[in-house]
């Protein structure tokens, strides 16, 4: 939320307040929590901290959207896994107010915080990446242990409009292309160059785009954004580059390498007389040259294919779709795809079967994690250190506890590990039969009329699948 400037600087945040907390979206208010800050006074808070620290102007505030799949999460445990995350992430240092709407068929939660610390004055500061980094780890960590579905970000099998941070990142920017093939080209220019500024000659005649500043970063043809050399390596700083021209060229990398015993070898070439130009044909060559026909192109073009390999991957997915199950006709496709949200519905009842089991142990588990914490305590009191006579009688305690429902630490250990292992099969079960569902989807969507509106494609699909799934077997 930015500056509006003026004599109302957080006017941005504040209408983000007051929309987020509209009590006819939160139950009356009943779905409102704010930390480090009252929900009543949360503003004037905020508003309060940045005057403290001098900074009032410039960005004034954050706001974060966790949306939950749909009919997966009530509204009570969408409030509790978003009250968990503001702890984890915002709750040492910014004033926050996090609500949970359930107006809409996807409940979702709102997260607004103060863009200044108010423990140090320090202002916010979100990097490229920081989501992929930081934060969606923690919203995943915090799916699972409720039984929710996650977005894997190192999924890369997503259709286009699905794409992952990944798929962004490495396809629409090229990285699996263009590290390597920027370092070749640094190190070819490296070597040829005799000072730093021939260096950014021949970059430029291979058709770089070269931008000096604080870091020198360069764009090839087809790459959308400037990439700094130094994140290539420690080899390619700039400090580093202008040291290997020094000393970097041909008799620097004969030097590297090791004497090889050379062996005699005898073979018959036959030579041709390279034939000269005639004077018309010199002619022509200069002016195509002259005229920029002849200019050196780039050293790769592969970024023109991104789209046609990607094309070529979901194409061969949807290859491999029809011969597995071995599809013949668009209704036994509609008999396939039936079939698989049939075969969906039933992992994820048994995803969260597995849940609600390992819930009803929870307790247990609180208490061996509460013995784990007082386990070096106890074995020092074993040892002889009465120091720890307190917390030997809490663990004694719960050891007790334990034992009057039937269960040893170790046991309870056994038990939670199993319960984690079935859960992380269902939950790569499911993940597997979700992606062949979008598969059969996307193929289907791909068989409707050209005549039925990009409007109506998702109620033609159902309707379609209903009906199929409604015919008597002949």
């Amino acid at each position: 939320m930015k500056d509006c400037g003026g004599h109302f600087h957080g006017k941005h945040l504040k209408r983000s307040l007051d929309y987020v907390m509209n009590p006819e979206k939160t139950q009356d208010g009943r779905l409102v929590g704010a930390i480090n800050c009252q929900v009543d006074s949360a503003f004037e808070q905020m508003k309060a901290t940045k005057r403290k620290f001098g900074k009032v102007d410039k960005r004034q505030g954050y706001h974060i959207i966790l949306s939950f799949k749909e009919d997966e999460v009530n509204p009570d445990m969408a409030f509790e896994i978003t009250r968990r995350f503001v702890e984890e992430y915002l709750g040492k240092s910014y004033e926050a107010v996090y609500v949970v709407h359930d107006n809409t068929a996807h409940v979702h939660s709102h997260i607004v915080f103060n863009s200044v610390s108010f423990v140090d004055g320090k202002k916010y500061r979100y990097e490229k990446g920081d989501w992929a980094k930081y934060i969606q780890p923690i919203t995943n960590k915090l799916c699972q242990e409720y039984g929710l579905s996650i977005i894997d970000v190192d999924d890369g099998s997503k259709e286009k409009e699905h794409e992952s941070y990944k798929d962004w990142s490495e396809y629409r920017e090229g990285s699996f292309v263009w590290a390597d093939m920027i370092k070749r080209d640094l190190d070819s220019c490296i070597l040829q160059a005799g000072n730093y500024e021939q260096f950014l000659e021949l970059l430029s005649d291979k058709g770089y785009e070269v931008k000096q500043g604080k870091y020198l970063a360069v764009k090839p043809q087809g790459m959308t954004r400037f990439r700094r050399c130094k994140t290539l390596g420690n080899m390619y700083s700039d400090e580093a580059i202008r040291e290997r021209i020094e000393k970097e060229d041909i008799s620097f990398y004969r030097e590297q390498q090791k004497e090889v015993q050379p062996v005699l070898c005898k073979c018959k070439v036959r030579r041709y007389r390279r034939a000269k130009m005639s004077g018309l044909q010199k002619r022509y060559y200069a002016k195509l040259y002259r005229i920029g026909k002849l200019k050196k192109k780039p050293y790769s073009q592969v970024w023109k294919y991104k789209d046609d390999i990607r094309k070529m991957h979901k194409l061969q997915e949807e290859y491999l779709f029809l011969v597995n199950h071995d599809i013949h006709s668009a209704e036994e496709l509609v008999s396939i795809i039936s079939s698989l949200t049939d075969k969906r519905k039933e992992v994820s009842a048994e995803k969260s079967r597995i849940y609600k089991a390992r819930e009803r142990s929870r307790e247990l588990f609180d208490i061996v994690d509460d013995m784990k914490e007082l386990e070096p305590a106890e074995k020092s009191f074993l040892q002889g250190d009465e120091f720890f006579t307190d917390e030997h009688l809490q663990w004694e305690t719960l050891k007790q506890k334990l034992l009057s429902q039937g269960y040893s630490l170790e046991e309870v250990e056994a038990l939670r590990k199993h319960y984690k292992e079935e859960y992380s099969k269902a939950c790569a079960k499911e993940r597997a039969v979700f992606k062949e569902l979008n598969i059969g989807k996307s193929i289907w969507k791909s068989l409707i009329p050209d005549s039925v509106s990009d409007g109506k494609d998702a109620q033609y699909n159902k309707e379609t699948i209903r009906d199929r799934k409604e015919q008597p077997e002949r």
